[in-house]
Formats: structure tokens, sequence, C-alpha cells
């Protein structure tokens, strides 16, 4: 009799699957435990939520809020990393092996998760994961301001020009990977081949843009609002009969003195255009009341038939106002790369919404 008045058979495959078995129970332990650990980091100049936790290794798009919570006192505005100061990185729950009745069967079953290549977004952001399919058989005209000879609205920062189309663009690629995600049909009017989402603050500004799919932009303003009404409408008519809606993206331009929030307008007799611009002017205000608490959101939705592209267009719209690009503070707002993601996660967290709720 062994030990506990249990018999033991010290073969060598017992022994082996003795081993095993106590190593097992050991890294699952060791497992356990180590996840009560959180590791910390101190942020350094430059640093901002997304980047810092994807240069952690962790997801970003997941655990963004988690960090939020657990980090609300060490953050300017709620939203922004403070340099010097250190930091709690949220614990990502790991897999651990079960111990089940045979060694033999032990398996950790990996899941499969969609992904699709669009080279447009860039050679660090081409892929696409699949994250639902909440927005399966809707389709999405994205818009961005200006483009081609037209740079739109500018301002020098840090003794740099900078341009509307450039930070309109880029805000526009990443709500259209959002929307991707999660199993929308999504076409780029205005369309730049090698740019893709940058990262930088200062976005170098060029004069390559196209129209979709591949047409020269006029530079005459009338002709490239219509260029741009003529590709959607026709776009439209082909897709008779789906869900389809149209977003544009603009950066205004005002007094350097003048700070705005994000504006959504629609058009005046559109039920649709409207409920998308308050679903997700709607998702804005949640935001705003979760992340920065101690500020009024004072953005709005309303009615601007007067726009062209918002007279003009056939799908249900909302054009949306972004920041004034001349303002100090609304400069931080697109120049930031991780405002221009959380800008377009939130706009897509809207669009979800509108859709879902239909």
């Amino acid at each position: 009799m062994g030990l506990f008045g249990m018999n033991f058979d010290f073969g060598k495959g017992m022994v082996r699957n003795a081993f095993l078995f106590v190593f097992l129970c050991y890294a699952q332990s060791f497992l356990l435990h180590g996840q009560d650990t959180l590791a910390t980091v101190t942020a350094e100049k430059g640093d901002g939520i997304y980047s810092l936790l994807r240069k952690h290794g962790v997801n970003p798009y997941e655990y963004y809020r988690e960090f939020i919570d657990i980090n609300l006192d060490n953050l300017r505005d709620s939203v922004h990393l403070l340099e010097g100061r250190t930091y709690v990185i949220p614990k990502i729950e790991l897999d651990t092996v079960p111990v089940v009745d045979s060694i033999q069967k032990q398996a950790k079953e990996v899941k499969e998760v969609a992904a699709t290549t669009y080279e447009i977004f860039g050679e660090d952001h081409k892929t696409v994961l699949s994250k639902s399919e909440r927005l399966k058989g809707a389709i999405y005209y994205l818009v961005s301001g200006h483009g081609g000879r037209d740079p739109g609205a500018m301002a020098v920062y840090a003794g740099k020009s900078i341009s509307e189309d450039e930070y309109a663009y880029d805000i526009t690629l990443r709500l259209a990977k959002e929307l991707l995600a999660h199993g929308a049909t999504v076409y780029i009017i205005i369309r730049d081949e090698n740019d893709g989402i940058r990262e930088e603050r200062i976005l170098e500004m060029d004069r390559d843009e196209v129209a979709y799919p591949d047409i020269e932009i006029p530079l005459n303003q009338l002709d490239r609002l219509q260029q741009r009404v003529d590709i959607v409408n026709d776009l439209y008519k082909k897709n008779k009969g789906a869900y389809q809606r149209l977003i544009v993206t603009h950066v205004d331009s005002r007094s350097e003195g003048q700070n705005i929030d994000v504006f959504f307008y629609h058009h005046e007799k559109s039920k649709n255009g409207k409920r998308l611009a308050e679903s997700i002017h709607t998702t804005f205000e949640a935001k705003y009341k979760q992340y920065q608490p101690n500020r009024n959101y004072s953005g709005t939705f309303e009615d601007r038939t007067s726009l062209f592209l918002v007279k003009k267009t056939h799908p249900a719209m909302t054009f949306i106002e972004i920041g004034n690009i001349r303002n100090e503070k609304d400069q931080r707002r697109i120049l930031d790369p991780d405002n221009r993601q959380a800008l377009a996660k939130w706009i897509s967290e809207g669009v979800i919404l509108d859709y879902e709720e239909r």
C-alpha cells in the first residue's frame, strides 16, 4: 500500500504520466497566481494609450477602457498620459490547460480568426481581423474632405504645414477598418494608395489622392463636389435595395481661439440620416461622460441641407466636422494618432448603434 492507502505501480509509463500530471498542476498553479501580478510602466514622451498598450503586447482595442478605468487618477482629461507617470497595464486573461482523465486528451483549442488584407491601409495596418458580423449586409460610402490638389483647411504646427485632407483621410481609413472588422461592405471614395494609416503626429502633405476607383480629382470646388456626388449616387443605384449609408469627414477651420467639439450634420428631410447622426452624437456624449466627466460636450447634430454633399447625395448620410485645425486644443485631438483612432472607434460604435436599432 502506498501513501494514503493507494496502490502505486511505478512502471516507466506510470512514472512518466505522474511526472506530467505534477508538472501540469504546477504550471496551472503558476499561471493562476501569476495573473494576480499587474505590470506597470512609466510613460515616455510621445506615448499615448493605444501606442503604450501596443508596445507592451496588449490589444488596445480590447483593453483601452479597462486601462482608463484603472489609471483614471493619473490621466489628463481622463484620456491622456502624463510623461513620467507610472501606469498599470491591464492583465490579460490566459488560457490554462485543464487536467483531464487522460494526458493524451489534453489540448488547448486555438480559435481561428478570419482575416482579410487591404493594401490601402498600409503595410502595418493592412490586415483586418474579423471582430463580429454586426454590420453584415450594410454598405458604407466614406468620403474624406478635399484631396488631390486641394488640401483644404491649413495650419502650422511645430513649424510645419498641416492640412485638413491628410487628417480627415487618416481618420476615414481607421473608420473603414473598424467597419470592415464588423462585417460591413465599405467603399473608400477618396483614396491615396501610398499613404495608408499613419502613426505620425505630423502627416506629410501630398497631392496624389484620387477618387474611386482611380479618377483624378478636379481642382474646381464645384466640379470636385459634383464628382463625389456622381460616384456615390452611381454606387447607390448599383446597390439598390441594400442598407446604404454615407459618412463624410472634414476638419473645420475657424479662428485660432475657437475650440469646437465634433459636430454631425444631416439632411433636414432624411429620417435615416438624422438617426445616423444622432446615434453617433449619442455615442460621443456617452464617451465624454465616461472619459472626461469634468468637461461638458458641446457638439451637436443638426440639419445642414445647404451643404452640397448633404443636399445632392442619395444615401442617408452624416457630415462630420472633427475640429478646428487652427485651434491648439483641437490640434491635439487630430494630431495624436491615438486620438484619431479613438475618434474612428467612437464613430464606428455610433454607426453600429444606428444599424442595430434600425
